[in-house]
């Protein structure tokens, strides 16, 4: 055997990857054995490949994902240094998003009786007429907890824009989602915010729309508590909806009652809307 011929044993201990992570990166193409013994055609890394797969371990500590390294390496051996940085920014951002949601999940988890709880904390399912309304609306798709937080963050920054504070826009309800997907999906949910408004309203980005929302009867019911924890709620209106020999006419909407940033997570206030056919 060559002296540049690595066993996958050998290069598995210096790099600290498994036999298993390192079929999976040569399949994906990431870390693929670059020496082949002409006689047995076994393939071996070699001692270049060394570095790569000690980054590739350290990555995947960090938290990126296959495709993320193959960028990452890329970048890194073009010199891209803007490339490199903005990569690590957006993993920064991934992260800290992930740990907010794993503290709101510490913070459920720390409270007693956490199932009695939930069952506690919403309303008894009923139907309303819901007027209209006139709204400020976007719509986009990602995952939903970071895509609501976005559009409601692009919406708020229109509305406080000197042209419509000077024509003395106001928001005069709370923010609501609208789901159009048929079915729920986490990271590429189709999402729509909106919020009543008043006042002549100018919009210098075109994906923002002002819009009617029409009157609507809905089967509603109000959830206390963090969103995390709605999935009960969601299921007693639905089976409310059943029981009763409902059809819905539209899709689900979430009206959002108060602020999650100025009150205790448990204390979070959310309306459930399910749109009934007359």
């Amino acid at each position: 055997m060559n002296v540049d011929q690595i066993p996958i044993g050998r290069f598995s201990t210096v790099t600290r990857l498994t036999r298993k992570a390192l079929r999976y990166y040569e399949a994906r193409g990431l870390l693929v054995p670059e020496a082949k013994d002409p006689f047995t055609g076994y393939r071996y890394y070699t001692g270049d490949q060394m570095q790569r797969g000690v980054k590739i371990r350290h990555l995947s500590d960090l938290g990126f994902t296959v495709e993320g390294m193959a960028e990452y390496l890329e970048a890194e051996e073009a010199g891209d240094k803007e490339k490199l940085s903005a990569l690590v920014e957006a993993r920064l951002e991934e992260t800290e998003t992930e740990l907010n949601r794993l503290r709101r999940v510490a913070s459920l988890l720390d409270r007693n009786h956490t199932m009695e709880l939930m069952k506690e904390t919403m309303s008894e399912p009923s139907l309303k007429m819901v007027p209209g309304v006139r709204v400020i609306s976007k719509r986009d798709k990602g995952p939903i907890g970071e895509t609501i937080g976005r559009l409601i963050g692009e919406i708020m920054g229109a509305v406080t824009a000197p042209d419509n504070q000077a024509n003395f826009v106001k928001i005069v309800g709370p923010f609501m989602t609208i789901y159009h997907d048929h079915e729920y999906r986490e990271l590429d949910a189709d999402l729509e915010v909106a919020v009543p408004v008043t006042g002549k309203v100018t919009l210098s980005d075109p994906s923002l729309e002002v819009k009617n929302l029409p009157g609507r009867r809905v089967a509603c019911l109000v959830h206390k508590g963090s969103y995390e924890t709605i999935g009960p709620a969601y299921a007693k209106l639905f089976e409310y909806i059943f029981q009763k020999g409902f059809e819905m006419s539209g899709p689900m909407m979430d009206v959002y009652l108060n602020d999650p940033n100025t009150v205790a997570p448990g204390e979070v206030l959310t309306e459930i809307q399910a749109p009934i056919k007359p």
